[in-house]
């Protein structure tokens, strides 16, 4: 046989073998290892996470509290201060001064708000009765109405996406009852102009999951189709439908 043929066999075979020899130790190794120790190579330590502690009303300490004992954190659409009206903890729409939104503007959000809408008026029904909404980023409505014993169309109903997607069940509590939302959204991006990753928001209402992950089809347009159009990070907007919806305890952790 040709030597420089037997010689590249050889060499060939050696790093095979190497490796078998390899894996084969390294299995005998693993078995002399305890059951604490086989555990503790996929145990990872770093890094920690911060500790979130919590005020006497359940606000975590890592969260922007939006509702104080002023409206300082609050400007109105129309330009100004923000008009609505603030007592003990409480902020009430002041039908016909608009919409207001927080200073701050923020992407990515866990929000936590508590709202009430009042006792109906005689021949208040659909979506005439106690109508306001959440807006993430000014653009897409989370819907706030009283949906307790009221037909209206269900992608307008409370919670959801409005005109978008229906919540899986309703949730809502009487009228004079107070209802919280917890929810969580992740921003659409955008790369220039172009749309990169649709918006994404999760609504739980009064305890119950009532948008799951929902797909965020673009902007809640009462008239037409959802459309997306390029934006950075931008505030947080509370709409003035011209009832007496309340809210209290909101608050914001930017994720």
């Amino acid at each position: 046989m040709n030597k420089t043929l037997v010689a590249s066999t050889v060499a060939l075979l050696m790093p095979l073998s190497a490796c078998a020899t390899t894996d084969a130790d390294t299995e005998k190794s693993e078995s002399r290892l305890t059951r604490e120790q086989q555990a503790a190579k996929t145990e990872v330590w770093e890094p920690v996470p911060e500790v979130v502690s919590f005020d006497k009303v359940g606000v975590p300490s890592d969260a922007i509290s939006l509702i104080g004992d002023d409206l300082s954190n609050w400007t109105s659409v129309k330009e100004g201060d923000a008009k609505w009206t603030l007592q003990d903890g409480v902020l009430t729409v002041k039908p016909g001064t608009g919409d207001i939104k927080t200073k701050a503007e923020f992407c990515d959000v866990q929000l936590h708000v508590e709202w009430k809408a009042p006792q109906p008026e005689a021949g208040m029904e659909g979506q005439q009765r106690n109508n306001s909404g959440i807006f993430l980023q000014q653009r897409y409505e989370i819907q706030v109405l009283d949906s307790y014993q009221n037909k209206t169309y269900p992608n307008g109903q409370a919670a959801s996406v409005y005109k978008q997607t229906i919540p899986l069940v309703n949730a809502m509590k009487a009228p004079g009852e107070w209802q919280t939302y917890d929810i969580i959204y992740k921003a659409p991006t955008f790369n220039g102009e172009a749309l990169a990753t649709k918006g994404y928001v999760t609504v739980i209402h009064n305890g119950v999951v009532v948008q799951n992950h929902t797909e965020i089809q673009g902007t809640t347009e009462w008239i037409g189709a959802p459309k997306y159009k390029a934006h950075g990070c931008a505030p947080l907007q509370l709409q003035d439908h011209g009832n007496l919806v309340s809210f209290k305890n909101m608050w914001v952790r930017p994720l």
